[in-house]
């Protein structure tokens, strides 16, 4: 079907490139801050960390009694957004927080990185929901595979990345580079944390983002007056890039909502 960059990604991206020459519609959609105007052929969809870990029973968040209610209801509306951009021949990437078996990659001693996820058990063993041994936050297990509901096609890319920005050590800036894309529509988890990251980066880099608003969630902060959700929403709306939702961007993309 097509394997996940990180490793081999040179391959990959040398055989994976059936958005090349596509067709550039562009398509205006309303955002917090006013109408946008993106060219088809030069946007790609960012899926960030929509894999078992974050999202699904059973992955690292829910044994560690995260409630990810939040987390689920932004599966179907990013479902339909998917579905929409690969038939206007948008290219979609997804992100996903994976490391090796070895943890080499996980950042040494004290560092913030190791011991934050240490806390969460990376690199455990534990079994899946069918039975299978798989690990915490390790490459090609249950645990880092995207969910089933959002499962890649034929064309899409996986990348995986060991820190929260889809940036950083990652091969995706040259990637978006040499496929002449500038505009990403990005979705995924945590609002907060890979998702802000990773914008972010991108805004440090010239990309012009927007983050759909219903097709992303913030398990952090849940339970606070103003959540993290809301305060990522109201920072990259205001200097980092646009904010919109699933509903705006299927209509701008001639897609059904309902």
């Amino acid at each position: 079907m097509r394997e996940p960059l990180g490793g081999t990604e040179r391959r990959t991206m040398e055989r994976s490139a059936p958005h090349a020459g596509a067709p550039d519609r562009a398509v205006s959609l309303e955002t917090t801050t006013g109408p946008v105007v993106v060219g088809t052929a030069r946007a790609a969809v960012l899926v960030v960390d929509m894999q078992n870990d974050f999202c699904a029973t059973g992955g690292m968040f829910h044994r560690a009694g995260i409630d990810i209610s939040a987390v689920r209801d932004a599966i179907a509306p990013t479902a339909k957004v998917l579905d929409a951009a690969r038939r206007a021949g948008m290219l979609v990437i997804y992100l996903k927080m994976g490391y090796r078996t070895d943890l080499s990659d996980l950042g040494p001693p004290g560092s913030p990185n190791r011991e934050r996820h240490l806390n969460f058990s990376v690199g455990s063993e534990v079994a899946a929901p069918d039975g299978r041994l798989s690990r915490v936050l390790i490459r090609d297990t249950w645990n880092t595979a995207v969910l089933d509901e959002l499962k890649p096609q034929p064309g899409d890319l996986e990348l995986y990345k060991s820190r929260y920005s889809g940036f950083f050590g990652t091969e995706l800036d040259s990637l978006l580079r040499s496929r002449g894309i500038n505009w990403l529509i990005v979705t995924g988890v945590s609002t907060s944390v890979c998702v802000e990251s990773t914008i972010r980066d991108a805004m440090f880099r010239d990309y012009s983002c927007i983050l759909l608003s219903d097709c992303s969630a913030e398990p952090l902060g849940s339970d606070l007056p103003r959540t993290n959700h809301e305060a990522s929403l109201l920072v990259i709306q205001a200097l980092l890039g646009w904010v919109s939702d699933s509903r705006e961007i299927l209509r701008a993309l001639g897609a059904s909502a309902g």
